[in-house]
């Protein structure tokens, strides 16, 4: 037996004409790299994984605007350039490869935003790093005693986005964005804290979405996707399925932090549910046969 959470049909509906962006944690890429194993057009994470919502705020912004990345932006330690506002990986042995690793992402983002239909937001903790008063994306191994480390508020968390939502709109009317919270604990905010952090997501995501939705446009004529009025805000509930629909261990990795393999699918199989239609969802499910079977190495050649 399990309390089955309900999930909205989405007032959207993807295809293969579709272009999405994905920014946040590490579960994010765990659907963005579904989608794109199944075909769709998508960015995922130009800054890499982020967690907390000011520094996934702060990289939208930069992408709306192209912003680019400059010299205060980066940081030395143990031999490598790393960004403030960069996951690791673009961490470079000299600063200029640095920027350009950074810079070169940060267009091919912008690209995408302009022709995108659905923004994907997934926050994985509102507990925040500061260096010198501002929240930095990544610690990149510096002293603890370097930094602050606070959480968030739900009132910092709105002030933040709730602009951020006014500008986005106004620059593309017709992009869906869909909110998540990531299902990983992070640990090492102690258990208790975890949970005041996700309270804290759940409760500022709540302030953000769109509460009365209308119905979902008709398809114009020799249109494959509908025309959207305009841009809703949305929330998809990755969260409440993982710990309150599969609340069960078998459900999670050995560390028995990160969701499992199966939990993930079957969120993926609930996201496809409700933003595509069947056929579409047929078509991915080949596709993802097809990149698996492409990605098998044979054991005799």
């Amino acid at each position: 037996m399990q309390t089955r959470v309900e999930v909205p049909t989405m007032p959207f509906s993807l295809d293969y004409a579709s272009g999405i962006i994905s920014l946040g944690s590490c579960f994010s890429d765990e659907i963005g790299n579904r989608l794109k194993d199944s075909g769709f057009h998508v960015e995922l994470n130009p800054f890499g994984t982020l967690y907390n919502p000011a520094s996934i705020a702060s990289a939208l912004r930069r992408m709306i605007y192209q912003r680019e990345i400059g010299m205060d932006d980066l940081v030395e330690h143990e031999r490598l350039w790393h960004s403030w506002h960069h996951h690791g990986s673009f961490s470079r042995a000299t600063a200029e490869e640095c920027l350009e690793a950074c810079n070169s992402r940060l267009h091919q983002a912008y690209e995408a935003l302009k022709h995108a239909n659905l923004l994907m937001i997934t926050f994985g903790s509102a507990w925040v790093y500061e260096y010198e008063g501002a929240v930095v994306a990544n610690c990149h191994k510096l002293p603890q005693r370097n930094f602050v480390r606070r959480c968030l508020s739900v009132d910092d968390i709105v002030t933040l986005w709730q602009p951020l939502l006014e500008e986005l709109h106004a620059c593309y009317p017709t992009l869906h964005t869909v909110f998540s919270v990531s299902p990983i604990r992070h640990i090492g905010d102690g258990l208790h804290g975890n949970q005041l952090s996700k309270a804290t997501l759940l409760l500022a995501i709540e302030e953000l979405v769109d509460k009365d939705l209308p119905p979902m446009p008709r398809k114009k004529k020799g249109s494959r996707t509908p025309e959207p009025d305009k841009a809703q805000t949305l929330y998809f509930p990755a969260y409440e399925i993982v710990l309150d629909e599969l609340r069960d261990y078998r459900f999670y990795d050995p560390d028995m932090i990160h969701p499992s393999t199966l939990a993930v699918e079957v969120v993926w199989d609930r996201f496809q549910h409700v933003t595509m239609s069947p056929a579409v969802r047929d078509q991915a499910h080949y596709n993802r046969k097809q990149m698996k079977y492409q990605q098998h190495i044979p054991l005799h050649k």
